[in-house]
């Protein structure tokens, strides 16, 4: 134990500066497999559960039609009671909110909030509604990866970069995409691209692909689609086809804020009895839309001639996704949006179908209609290009799929204003997710990495003495006041002041000193000192807040801003 002591320190210090580690990319590794298990054990308890009544996972056509018609029903009072257990106030879930919590809290998830997004997951998916299983997995997957850094006692900064991790692990572990996991988290979640973040990320990511592999195999939901290059005649008709799927990405986004917004004053209870209820009916008729994409993707594939059933499962697959995910259900959005563009994929492809005269065109079209939807939707142009890249494994497909891509978040964006689902969700619950130009600077900075130790302590001290340290010191050497009094004591930064000296009153100046842990950043010092813009914090270790670490001057604040494109 003393010696874990004795090496966390100077780990912690490395970590605190921006800059790529092997001890952050071990870190990253760890965390990755520690979001994969909780990934890995929130899929088998899907598959286990379904497997009680199902004959095939997520597969509702072989269940008989009264319990299409229940099931919904005992899903929506379980996630309801959890609700209730848990409480309310910890109904905050999925990818919006774990973006909220990367931009103000360095990814940390509350226990509360994630057993209720692990729960209410496993039931809201294993009876069938039309929600997603990366949504649980990146919030369980931001959980796992920062809980390590937060039992370490990890520098914030560094915190941030295993949730990021733990996210890319989790989407890597859902879909076995790995490199448009790794992608998706820089472009959705950090908005940003640096390389001390992205090797890291980039481990764990591949960590969560060799976990998913070793429990479910090599392949993915969209192995049995059958993809072949596409001749340059189908470009004309890829780009229109990008642009019916940003005007059904726009209709999409707006019906779900549209749904959230009209039944938001009803309780929980009561949303999820409602989703619960267009569930059980849209099921009892459609069961092929029922579950995640698993069941769309398939009937896609197996009857790419069946317009009237492929169109039916896609009126129902965005009925239900904008039922469950308006009203409360648990789950995330970015499986039935796959779900969606791969059957609005197949029924495009009907046309080109009938030049050639056969339907082998269809898996690709499927395919590039994920794409298309994803991009619009989610606002991830770029992840859902590598998305393709992986899925299709044919490099031939690039070309195409950057058309389809681009016409449809064009269409989306510019003739529609359409913003990312996510952001809207995000302004939707209230939840801050911008950081001003300078915390976003200084998050990335922690406080052990600036830190000051030659300072001057005087306990007591009368003014003479006072004047007397402050004229035999150097000139850029802090003095720190200690004032103990009975109860408590604080700490006060000593200076001259030279506009009180001229008036002939006390030349002395000084200003309180307020502590820190050594887990902060400098964003938590300017927080502190950005107002008064002078003096200094204390760092403390959280084990020993009697003995401070260091000292934090705002003139390294200063500094660190001016650097950065001169952001004060």
């Amino acid at each position: 134990m003393k010696s874990w002591r004795l090496w966390l320190p100077p780990l912690r210090r490395r970590l605190a500066l921006p800059v790529t580690s092997l001890q952050l990319c071990l870190l990253g590794l760890a965390g990755g497999l520690i979001a994969a298990a909780l990934i890995i054990l929130f899929r088998l308890a899907i598959v286990g559960i379904q497997a009680i009544y199902l004959e095939h996972s997520d597969d509702f056509t072989s269940l008989p039609a009264l319990e299409r018609l229940v099931l919904p029903f005992i899903a929506a009072v379980l996630i309801s009671l959890l609700g209730l257990l848990i409480g309310l106030r910890h109904y905050r879930l999925g990818i919006p909110f774990v973006i909220h919590r990367i931009k103000v809290k360095y990814g940390m998830m509350p226990l509360k909030n994630t057993l209720h997004q692990f729960i209410g997951g496993i039931t809201a998916l294993s009876a069938g509604f039309s929600v997603g299983r990366e949504g649980p997995s990146v919030h369980l997957g931001a959980f796992g990866a920062s809980s390590l850094g937060s039992y370490l006692r990890l520098p914030y900064n560094s915190i941030r970069i295993l949730a990021g991790c733990g996210i890319a692990a989790g989407i890597s572990a859902s879909f076995n995409t790995p490199l448009a996991a790794v992608i998706f988290v820089m472009e959705v979640v950090l908005r940003e691209y640096r390389i001390h973040v992205f090797v890291p990320i980039m481990l764990a990511s591949m960590a969560g692909a060799l976990a998913t592999r070793a429990v479910f195999g090599e392949g993915n939901d969209l192995a049995s689609i059958t993809m072949i290059s596409l001749s340059n005649w189908h470009l004309p008709y890829l780009a229109l086809c990008g642009i019916a799927m940003g005007v059904v990405a726009t209709f999409f986004n707006k019906s779900l804020m549209k749904t959230m917004t009209v039944f938001k004053s009803w309780h929980l209870a009561l949303r999820l009895g409602l989703a619960a209820m267009i569930t059980a009916g849209i099921g009892y008729l459609v069961p092929q839309a029922l579950g995640a994409e698993t069941g769309a993707i398939h009937y896609a594939v197996t009857a790419p001639a069946e317009l009237t059933l492929l169109f039916a499962i896609f009126l129902a697959k965005i009925i239900l996704t904008v039922t469950a995910l308006g009203l409360g259900v648990p789950g995330g959005i970015v499986g039935p949006v796959f779900g969606i563009g791969i059957v609005m994929g197949t029924l495009l492809a009907f046309l080109p179908g009938l030049v050639i005269g056969d339907h082998s065109v269809a898996g690709t079209y499927a395919v590039l209609g994920m794409a298309g939807m994803m991009a619009a939707t989610l606002h991830a142009p770029l992840a859902a290009l590598m998305a393709v890249t992986e899925l299709a494994a044919n490099p031939e497909l690039a070309v195409p799929a950057m058309l389809v891509i681009t016409a449809s978040y064009v269409t989306a964006v510019q003739f529609f204003q359409t913003k990312s689902i996510f952001l809207q969700q995000l302004d939707f619950m209230q939840l801050p997710y911008k950081l001003s130009p300078a915390d976003d600077v200084l998050q990335k900075v922690g406080v052990l990495a600036m830190l000051q130790q030659d300072y001057q302590v005087l306990e007591n001290p009368t003014d003479a003495q006072v004047i007397q340290a402050l004229d035999s010191m150097p000139v850029q050497q802090p003095l720190l006041i200690k004032r103990s009094y009975a109860v408590d004591q604080h700490y006060q930064l000593a200076s001259y002041d030279v506009s009180m000296s001229m008036t002939g009153e006390s030349s002395l100046k000084f200003l309180p000193v307020s502590a820190l842990s050594h887990q902060a950043t400098m964003a938590e010092v300017f927080a502190e000192l950005g107002d008064q813009r002078e003096g200094a914090v204390l760092i403390y270790d959280d084990e020993d807040a009697h003995q401070p670490l260091g000292l934090v001057l705002w003139e390294q604040v200063r500094s660190l801003l001016m650097r950065q494109n001169n952001l004060l």
